[in-house]
């Protein structure tokens, strides 16, 4: 038998060749695709303009890793897929991520990390919303006609006593309940919330300092907000009424509601029985709660299949087809439930782990601000490709997890990518697509 070096370790043998392997290959890297992100970071100026946001209470005169450069380690990692600040211990010697931040000597520890998320507050985190907001408005080149808000909440489960926890009965765990606003595919808003409040606590604040924004730099805009029954708050619907906001918003039924479309139900369940297939019908009512104190537009989908009746509400101040209204603009919500996915599990968006509230909103913010990244390169590069429309883990999969040998010297930091990578061409477009101008 061969005698191997300390750390070699023997494989079934190929053509009667013997199969060795020892990690001894030197500066080798599995992230090469980390030029990419640094590319996207750089034409967007995104975490310069979060780091002129960020406190840093240390003494300079001993500081040895700027704020800078740890920032752009955290967000990096996380497009990588380290979503663990343990990861770091390891990650900081990798040559690809030195490269990637700017420097060329081992980075920050997982406690150094730890301290930079531990020292964000309220102020500085509605800070940092304002560069998303901000960095939204910049991906325009023409002043849109219009924009729809999508507004939604999610679970994010906790497992230890962090601050902020409770317990929510309908989704039967300790969790928080962050608050996201996308539109498009484009994230305005991760803000984290305690989960014992109603789902659109702030919603209304926060849509307040969104118009106020853009219409800022877009004073005649067309604005919609757009989210499901849980943000049907009479409150809410008035001040987008008072400040010519369009809304379409889903509505919870009720007996009022089902005794006033009735009569139409009945003859879809007469078609029904005829055909054997779902029937579907749409009307226009015009419907008031008693806290609304006024009438409003609603609009309901009469539905019945094999499982029986499926009625479904919204309310909107929008004109048009009810069921172009129903289909075409309120289903298209549902595409912001994917984004949430990206953001959540891609992003890694529900590690927030840390005991103290403020840190934890700093990890998704941070895990905002990889997404932010990522999607732009979506945006920005990948248009016209096999993976325009491909989600972030498939990007990472696809494009950033690609070997490279790294070569340092006094002149030249050179990446030599595997030969063998599958998307060499499609590596090279977005590199070009991403220079500045």
């Amino acid at each position: 038998m061969t005698k191997c070096t300390r750390g070699c370790f023997a494989f079934p043998s190929v053509k009667r060749r013997q199969v060795e392997a020892e990690f001894s290959g030197g500066d080798i890297t599995s992230d090469g695709g980390l030029l990419l992100l640094r590319q996207a970071d750089k034409r967007l100026g995104l975490l310069e303009a979060v780091n002129a946001l960020l406190p840093d209470p240390r003494d300079q005169r001993y500081v040895q890793h700027d704020q800078l450069t740890l920032l752009r380690q955290r967000v990096y990692a996380l497009c990588q897929g380290y979503e663990d600040l343990n990861d770091h211990n390891d990650l900081r010697r990798d040559p690809a991520f030195q490269t990637a931040v700017g420097q060329d000597e081992c980075l920050g520890s997982s406690p150094t990390l730890c301290r930079l998320e531990n020292r964000v507050d309220r102020v500085t985190a509605v800070a940092i919303h304002r560069v998303f907001v901000e960095r939204f408005i910049a991906s325009y080149e023409e002043p849109p006609e219009e924009l729809i808000l999508d507004f939604d909440a999610t679970d994010d489960r906790v497992h230890g006593e962090q601050e902020g926890r409770f317990f929510h009965g309908y989704y039967d765990t300790y969790c928080f309940l962050p608050l996201y606003v996308f539109c498009g595919d484009q994230l305005l808003v991760g803000y984290l919330r305690p989960s014992r409040i109603d789902g659109a606590r702030h919603a209304w604040a926060i849509l307040a300092l969104l118009v106020r924004q853009l219409r800022q730099a877009w004073p005649d805009v067309r604005i919609i907000f757009r989210g499901d029954s849980g943000f049907c708050r009479h409150r809410m619907l008035r001040w987008c009424e008072r400040h010519s906001i369009g809304y379409i918003v889903g509505l919870t039924g009720n007996p009022r509601l089902q005794r006033l479309i009735e009569d139409d139900f009945v003859q879809v369940e007469k078609r029904f029985k005829e055909t054997g297939e779902k029937q579907r019908n749409f009307l226009d009512l015009l419907y008031g709660a008693k806290s609304w104190g006024r009438r409003r537009a609603v609009i309901a989908k009469l539905e019945i299949t094999a499982q029986g009746r499926n009625p479904r509400f919204i309310v909107t101040n929008l004109n048009g087809d009810a069921q172009e209204l129903y289909d075409g603009v309120y289903c298209a919500r549902g595409e912001m439930e994917n984004r949430i996915k990206e953001q959540q599990l891609g992003m890694f968006a529900d590690r927030t782990s840390a005991h103290h509230w403020w840190a934890n909103q700093f990890r998704l913010l941070l895990s905002s601000l990889a997404y932010v990244l990522m999607e732009s390169i979506r945006r920005l590069a990948l248009y016209d490709t096999e993976l325009a429309r491909a989600q972030v883990g498939t990007l990472r999969l696809k494009l950033f997890k690609v070997g490279a040998v790294v070569l340092r010297n006094t002149r030249r930091i050179r990446f030599l990518l595997s030969s063998a990578f599958p998307y060499q061409q499609l590596f090279y477009i977005v590199a070009k697509r991403l220079v500045p101008g």
